[in-house]
């Protein structure tokens, strides 16, 4: 466990103080960042055009983050919502040309389209992993005020109190392995789905990671050879 009073839980603390948002920040900037390295080709306008709008309603979010008021605020969390479902689309939008060229056009070269498929499936991560902890019991908020509200992700900690501290809540970490975990083994593995609308989302993560991993990169393999 790690030690409170360590240098680096330290500053965690104060930073989460300042913005407790700001793991859910990162990984959406960390998305914005990789569909800056796709080929344009693939992309809805110029490569630099979506991330820059992208970036700039973070940029809202994170001005807004140390105000008290509006880290409870309805209208916050919506555009939050509204944010990771842009990236979200522009990333579905990026596979479905990267899969449409792939089908309709040949290419010498498939270095760039194994990048591309790469950048793809870890973008995947990401997202699915910021609507899991989004999703699950209403949101970080919901959860911490409602701990009782019925789980929409079971997790093994939930389950077996030996695994856990009592109260034991996942974090964002927790949700980015499960997101890691349905993108590689294309199901659950240790923490299951419990409602339709968590079903449905590990189902369709389940099928764009297939898409990008079946067609995407051993097509590009393919094309190498």
């Amino acid at each position: 466990m790690d030690d409170p009073r360590s240098p680096a839980r330290r500053v965690e603390a104060v930073i989460e103080r300042r913005d407790p948002f700001w793991g859910p920040q990162l990984i959406v900037a960390a998305a914005l960042a990789l569909d800056v390295f796709l080929p344009e080709r693939i992309t809805l306008g110029p490569r630099w055009l979506l991330p820059s709008i992208e970036g700039a309603l973070l940029l809202v979010l994170v001005a807004f983050s140390p105000h008290p008021r509006m880290r409870r605020s309805a209208l916050r969390r919506q555009v939050a919502i509204g944010l990771i479902g842009l990236v979200s689309a522009v990333n579905i939008f990026s596979l479905y040309e990267l899969c449409y060229r792939l089908l309709h056009h040949g290419t010498p070269n498939g270095r760039p389209l194994i990048l591309a498929g790469v950048l793809l499936w870890i973008t995947n991560v990401l997202l699915f992993g910021l609507w899991y902890w989004e999703l699950d019991r209403g949101g970080p908020l919901a959860r911490a005020a409602e701990p009782d509200r019925l789980p929409d992700f079971s997790f093994p900690q939930m389950t077996d109190p030996k695994l856990g501290p009592p109260g034991w809540m996942p974090g964002l970490i927790d949700y980015l392995y499960v997101s890691f975990t349905n993108a590689t083994a294309f199901s659950p593995t240790d923490t299951m789905p419990l409602t339709q609308t968590a079903k449905l989302l590990m189902s369709a993560q389940s099928l764009t990671a297939l898409l990008i991993v079946g067609l995407v990169v051993a097509r590009a393999v393919n094309i190498l050879q």
